[in-house]
């Protein structure tokens, strides 16, 4: 097995559905060895099955961690290294997605998104940050979002979680670069996943009919671009936050 990845070590948080399975296995196609973190044993464990199923031959094993948890994202990264003695890239994917006007955000609401989508992220990306400056080497990926570049009226939460990875990937960007550390973003636009299942038909046409391309995005969309900013062909590249919205914004 060969491919734009061939033999890196790859932890994709959130990994079990959405653009978070559709980063990992198309991170096995292309010859990484990945590594699916998720909350439910189960989960992870059938989607280790099935991409191992999809591609014969992949090396690909279940981590599963609450990104929330300190100390399980310690005792996580700490079992990366033992293990594997390094960590070549980090997809920072886990996330939530709750809407509520700002008069009705709960402060339970906001403490989940936060922590799932903002501390996750940081706490992922210190220890991983950790294991690549080590090695003089190293990819951090952060998902983001389209909302948290522009703002969506009824998401101030998830737009304030999602504008914190933003400003902490051009912040960790300008740390790690001496150590040759890359750290990059994603903001995916509107994106066929479960999360966004729930929205109402009329609203989705609204939505479609302002993207320039006249289309939603899918998970493999946002995963093609995520083995871009992994592989060494944007070995150059760093503190970028590259937006996948067919046209949303422009």
């Amino acid at each position: 097995m060969s491919g734009l990845l061939d033999g890196k070590l790859a932890l994709v948080t959130g990994a079990g559905r959405g653009i978070g399975f559709a980063t990992a296995l198309a991170f096995a196609r292309n010859g990484a060895r990945v590594l699916l973190n998720g909350r439910s044993v189960e989960r992870a464990a059938e989607a280790a099955k099935l991409i191992c199923e999809t591609v014969p031959g992949a090396d690909v094993r279940p981590l599963v961690f609450d990104v929330t948890d300190s100390g399980a994202v310690k005792l996580a990264f700490s079992e990366v290294h033992k293990e594997y003695q390094g960590l070549d890239i980090l997809v920072n994917n886990a996330g939530v997605l709750k809407d509520a006007l700002v008069g009705m955000a709960s402060e339970q609401m906001f403490q989940e998104v936060m922590g799932v989508n903002l501390s996750g992220t940081f706490k992922c990306a210190q220890f991983a940050a950790r294991l690549m400056a080590r090695a003089g080497s190293g990819s951090i990926i952060n998902i983001s979002s389209i909302v948290g570049r522009y703002g969506n009226a009824g998401q101030s939460v998830y737009a304030a979680s999602k504008a914190g990875v933003i400003g902490l990937t051009l912040s960790l960007a300008k740390e790690l670069a001496p150590a040759n550390v890359r750290v990059n973003a994603i903001a995916p636009g509107f994106i066929e996943t479960d999360m966004i299942a729930s929205v109402p038909e009329e609203k989705r046409r609204a939505i479609i009919d302002g993207i320039k391309m006249g289309k939603m995005g899918t998970a493999e969309d946002v995963a093609n671009a995520a083995i871009f900013l992994g592989s060494e062909l944007s070995s150059y590249v760093t503190g970028q936050v590259l937006g996948v919205d067919g046209g949303m914004t422009i």
